[in-house]
């Protein structure tokens, strides 16, 4: 039976809040974590972070004017709840499915999406150009940024900060601390956030200060309450003062994340200054379900669950490709003691959890911090270790710069395996790993590889650790392998592909096909297709993006005088263009080539097989593909 919502039902936008007393923002409240527990049970998404940012929320929003005020959220792993306060109640139920409701912030889905967000450390710059904009403009809206004490740790945001501290206009920094994002956050930040949690003082300090506010007469009160939390410094002992205050802002906190009245009192005088504030609220992942509350790190990302017995619905299946990496990444630093991994906040995304309790000493979480992840591995390359720096694919985007400069330019052999390659499934856009052989192909030094299946990953994570000549980039899928393939297999080797079929040299129609990574599998099958319908198919797994076996795959397109590249990789720049150009290197590049690659534009959120299907990566279409080049008709 579905929860009835009294008041949240009736909220279309924050404005909504505002006609309510401050006993039914408490209902509010309970209706926002109720709707969140009823409704991501069953879809699955960000859950304990979400939890955790309930009363935050509606305080902000019940204080605030949106619009026209702007409240720029970190990611979207804590803005639910600004989902369910802006009219999305009755499209909750789609969250993160196909063609629903995204599980991030995009700005073309609702207009108080004022800036989207999937990749963290983003709000404080996004927030500084929103009212420096407004400033130019000669508005007057309120801009509030809402970060959380990992994404903060980003360099991004200090260099946000270090700005905003310049400016002095009007922008309000609310730090969302639970302490930890998706795994425990590390770091000397992390140190000091703590120091500032165990100053309980500084409430009861706010209280005194409300206190003397009201008790001043007249018009001084007004005059006086936006200058509340100022009096509570005044009040405050020295030791009080934070980095923040020494960058600008006015340090208000720590305060109760959980207490909507004090929050309210908070945000209200807040909107009356106009200067850098910066808020710090102490929250609890996970706030109202208990199991997610005692293991906020097991609930951040969730699949659909029964909210009775608190069971995820989790298939066993086959090894995922990352379990795969991590068991290699074990075996490899067992027999090398050379060898270092390298992770920015996502140990357990990138299988390196059980990396961490074998080798502690040589396992490196450099928190939200990509671009440091990448110099610092090549800093240790550089000076006799092998790091495996892991990071997701659309998270190494970020690092771009240091893997051609600091990396690739200087020759250092550090190894990047990039997770979650190609689609990743609901995370959508932000998420997908749709650009790294574009991005990184084209760099000198760098060898780039992409395993068919969970043992060539391992086959490959063997051979890159033993590979010192240059950088090495491997990219695999989320998920696990393609059961449909052959188990033999032929050794690693620079720059070998892999001929898993061939077609016969009297075949009367007979075609090329040549994948990388995870498209083997639908090429194996597509030549299985084709079988059937006349067709004999010459089956390449490429293994190497860089450099490429331009000598086999050209033996086989000679004999079967066509060719059909297939990845999961933009077709700009991407693997189709690099065979192409080996072509064209052999003098064949006149032959007939047909590229399957993801579109030329941001694909939607949805499972991994569905937009697959809708990309055109299946056997089916290739098959189609294929007899369109040897023009031979369906039956």
């Amino acid at each position: 039976m579905e929860t009835t919502f009294k008041h949240l039902s009736q909220i279309v936008q924050p404005s909504d809040l505002h006609r309510l007393t401050d006993k039914e923002l408490q209902e509010v409240v309970d209706e926002v974590r109720s709707a969140i527990l009823e409704h991501v049970s069953k879809t699955g998404g960000h859950f304990s972070s979400n939890l955790g940012t309930v009363e935050l929320t509606v305080a902000m929003y019940a204080a605030y004017s949106l619009p026209p005020d702007k409240v720029i959220w970190d990611t979207g792993h804590q803005a639910y709840p600004h989902k369910l306060l802006t009219g999305r109640l009755s499209r909750f139920d789609t969250l993160r499915k196909y063609k629903g409701l995204s599980g991030f912030l995009k700005r073309d889905e609702h207009e108080l999406d004022s800036f989207g967000a999937g990749h963290a450390g983003t709000a404080i710059s996004a927030a500084l150009g929103f009212a420096a904009a407004r400033d130019l403009l000669g508005t007057k809206e309120k801009v509030i940024a809402v970060t959380g004490d990992a994404a903060i740790a980003s360099g991004m945001s200090w260099e946000a900060l270090n700005h905003a501290g310049e400016l002095q206009t009007d922008i309000t920094v609310v730090l969302n601390d639970n302490r930890m994002s998706i795994a425990p956050n590390v770091g000397a930040l992390t140190n000091y956030l703590s120091k500032l949690r165990s100053r309980p003082q500084l409430q009861s300090l706010a209280r005194r200060a409300k206190t003397v506010v009201e008790k001043m007469p007249d018009p001084v009160t007004r005059m006086a309450a936006g200058f509340r939390h100022g009096i509570t410094h005044y009040l405050a002992p020295h030791e009080t003062g934070t980095i923040f205050e020494e960058m600008g802002f006015e340090y208000i906190g720590p305060v109760d994340g959980h207490d909507l009245p004090t929050l309210l009192e908070v945000f209200r005088n807040i909107r009356e200054l106009d200067f850098p504030v910066f808020v710090h609220a102490m929250t609890v992942k996970g706030k109202g379900y208990h199991v997610a509350e005692e293991d906020s790190r097991k609930w951040h990302g969730v699949v659909p669950f029964d909210l009775e017995s608190n069971e995820m619905v989790k298939s066993a299946g086959p090894v995922t490709y990352t379990q795969a990496f991590g068991d290699a990444a074990i075996e490899c630093a067992s027999n090398d003691p050379k060898v270092v991994c390298i992770t920015a906040a996502m140990p357990d995304g990138t299988g390196l959890t059980a990396f961490q309790k074998a080798f502690p000493t040589r396992y490196f979480d450099t928190g939200i911090a990509e671009q440091h992840a990448v110099t610092f591995a090549a800093g240790m390359a550089a000076n006799g270790l092998k790091p495996f720096c892991t990071i997701y694919s659309t998270f190494l985007q970020r690092g771009f710069d240091q893997v051609l400069h600091d990396v690739c330019i200087q020759n250092l052999p550090v190894r990047f395996f990039m997770d979650r390659a190609g689609l990743v499934g609901d995370d959508g856009p932000t998420h997908h790993g749709a650009f790294d052989i574009s991005f990184l192909s084209f760099i000198p030094n760098i060898v780039m590889l992409a395993p068919r299946d969970t043992t060539e990953l391992r086959e490959m994570t063997r051979w890159m650790s033993n590979y010192d000549r240059h950088p090495s980039a491997m990219r695999y899928p989320r998920g696990s392998s393609d059961d449909r393939l052959p188990e033999s297999r032929s050794p690693i080797a620079l720059g070998k592909a892999e001929v898993l079929r061939q077609a016969s040299p009297k075949a009367k129609h007979a075609i090329t096909l040549c994948a990388i990574g995870s498209m083997v599998g639908e090429a194996w099958e597509a030549a299985r297709l084709l079988e059937e319908q006349g067709i004999e198919a010459t089956v390449i797994n490429a293994r190497f993006v860089k450099p490429i076996d331009s000598e086999t795959i050209g033996e086989a397109v000679r004999q079967t005088g066509r060719i059909i590249t297939i990845e999961e990789n933009t077709a700009s720049g991407g693997f189709g263009e690099a065979v192409h150009r080996g072509l064209q290197e052999l003098g064949l590049a006149h032959l007939p080539h047909t590229v399957i690659a993801l579109p030329d534009h941001f694909v939607e959120h949805g499972s991994q097989s569905l937009i697959r299907r809708d990309c055109g990566l299946t056997a089916e279409n290739i098959v189609t593909q294929a007899l369109s080049l040897v023009a031979v008709k369906k039956q």
